[in-house]
This record gives structure tokens, C-alpha cells and sequence, in this order.
């Protein structure tokens, strides 16, 4: 039997109290940030293969079904505003579409030429990675999708909580994150999604670190969305540059991020 489907540890779920519930929960949350610390070799392997791939103007995409899927999308989302990358850098699929996202769409997931007639939309070439979400290891939509990129010379990863599963096979770099049985018997968005969403966070913040979007430790490239990170990034500004905070604000309105704001003016003060 797969892990993801083993029987939870614990029972009588419904005759505990919520104390008891919640401390049970926190107890197997505190196994996954272990399993994910196991598998940094497969996670460093493959952000390794994918930086040089992306300055050559390569793109991730995320694939996934259910959770999985949604959990891709999420940390794809979030590159343009931490990071002020184009969207198209980073690009979450989720089987059945958007609608997916919200609701389930029956049968989506077990279509197995769907995932890489997607990739085709998106015009994907070699210098592309295809990172495969899955718990189980065993999605179609996501299979197919890995079979399809290998055999065109696209570099292939995977997160799953099972061993040597089926989507693994078809991956150049799996990660196998071992988390164990979840409290809720076969409910994957729970321990498993945890850790799928710390183990995205690791690759595309350790690719952005890589592709020089974060200077120090500070967001520099962020996007400037709302009145909290207007006043986040003066106070970068006036942090490196000495300036009062008037002058810093300015300068990082008119230039549209930190860095573009802290180079123009180191610029103009070397004539």
C-alpha cells in the first residue's frame, strides 16, 4: 500500500476534543519540515540545473492536480510581486484549468495527454523545466506530461510522498518527501501539502536568490502593489543610501523598484 494511503496513526477522531486534535496535528507538522530537510539534496540538484537554464531565458512550470496543483499556482503567482519577474517566468498548471482552483473538475486529473498539449500552448522548448506535484506519484495528467517533456530533452523534477512512484520514473530529479500517513487518513492536502508548499518556496526563492533578484536579504525587485511595500522599499532606500525619507520615496517612485532606484542614484553621484 502507498504511504498517502496508509491508515492515519491515530483514531476515534470525532471523540477527541479540539485540544486533543490540534496538538495531534502539530505533532505530524512537525515530521515534515524533516522529510523535506532529507530530500535537499534532490531539491539543490535540481535548482542547480535549473538557474543556467534560466538565463538563458528558460521557465519552471508546475504541474499538479488538486492541492498540487493549486499549490503550483500559488508559488508561480507569487514570483512577479516578490520578485518583479515577468509571470511567464514561473507558470502553474493545474489540471481542469482555473476552474480547478476552486472547484473540483471530475476526471481532469486522469487525462493523460492533457498536461503536455498545455506545454505545447506554451510553446515549450529545452530550456524549460517541468516540475511534476503530485502526493500520490501516480496523477496521469502529470505523468504524461513528464513522459512527453523527457523525451523532448526538457528537464524534468517531481515532489512526491511516495517512493519510487510512476511519476518519479519519469523524472530526472524526484523528490521524494516521506512525511508518513496523514492524520486524516488519505488527506494529502494536509502533511503533504505542507510540505510541497515549503519545498516550492525553497526552489524558486533559492532561483531567484540565484538569478540576483535579492541584494543583502532585501526584496529589491519586488512590486510595488500596495502603500505597506511603498513604505518597505523608501525605507530600503534611505537604509542603503543614507537619504531622508522624502528624497528616498521619491526616488523609488519614480524609478518603480529599489534596485532600479538605488542604481540610478549611485549612478548619478559617480559624476
Amino acid at each position: 500500500m502507498q504511504i498517502t494511503e496508509q491508515p492515519s496513526l491515530y483514531d476515534n477522531l470525532e471523540k477527541k476534543s479540539v485540544r486533543e486534535i490540534l496538538e495531534d496535528i502539530n505533532r505530524e507538522d512537525q515530521k515534515v519540515a524533516l522529510a523535506v530537510q532529507k530530500a535537499i539534496p534532490q531539491i539543490e540538484e535540481l535548482v542547480n540545473q535549473i538557474v543556467p537554464r534560466m538565463k538563458q531565458g528558460g521557465r519552471i512550470f508546475y504541474m499538479g492536480a488538486g492541492t498540487s496543483g493549486r499549490l503550483g499556482v500559488l508559488d508561480a503567482s507569487e514570483i512577479p510581486p516578490t520578485f518583479g519577474m515577468p509571470p511567464s517566468w514561473i507558470i502553474g498548471l493545474i489540471a481542469g484549468g482555473d476552474t480547478a482552483l476552486r472547484n473540483p473538475v471530475e476526471g481532469a486529473e486522469d487525462d493523460k495527454n492533457r498536461g503536455w498539449e498545455e506545454l505545447t500552448e506554451h510553446h515549450i522548448n529545452n530550456k524549460d523545466t517541468v516540475i511534476g506535484i503530485a502526493a500520490s506519484g501516480t496523477t496521469p495528467y502529470v505523468i504524461g506530461a513528464l513522459q512527453e517533456a523527457r523525451r523532448h530533452g526538457i528537464l524534468t523534477g517531481c515532489i512526491t510522498s511516495n517512493p519510487d512512484s510512476p511519476m518519479a520514473a519519469e523524472a530526472d530529479v524526484a523528490i521524494e518527501m516521506i512525511v508518513g500517513p496523514e492524520y486524516v487518513t488519505g488527506s494529502s492536502r494536509m502533511k503533504s501539502g505542507t510540505g510541497q508548499k515549503m519545498i516550492l518556496n525553497m526552489i524558486s526563492t533559492s532561483v531567484m536568490i540565484q538569478l540576483g533578484r535579492v541584494k543583502g536579504n532585501k526584496m529589491v525587485n519586488m512590486q510595488l502593489t500596495n502603500h505597506k511595500l511603498v513604505e518597505r522599499g523608501t525605507q530600503m532606500i534611505m537604509d542603503e543610501l543614507g537619504l531622508d525619507h522624502d528624497h528616498a520615496q521619491k526616488l523609488l517612485l519614480l524609478h518603480g523598484s529599489v534596485k532600479q532606484a538605488i542604481d540610478a542614484y549611485q549612478h548619478s553621484q559617480s559624476y
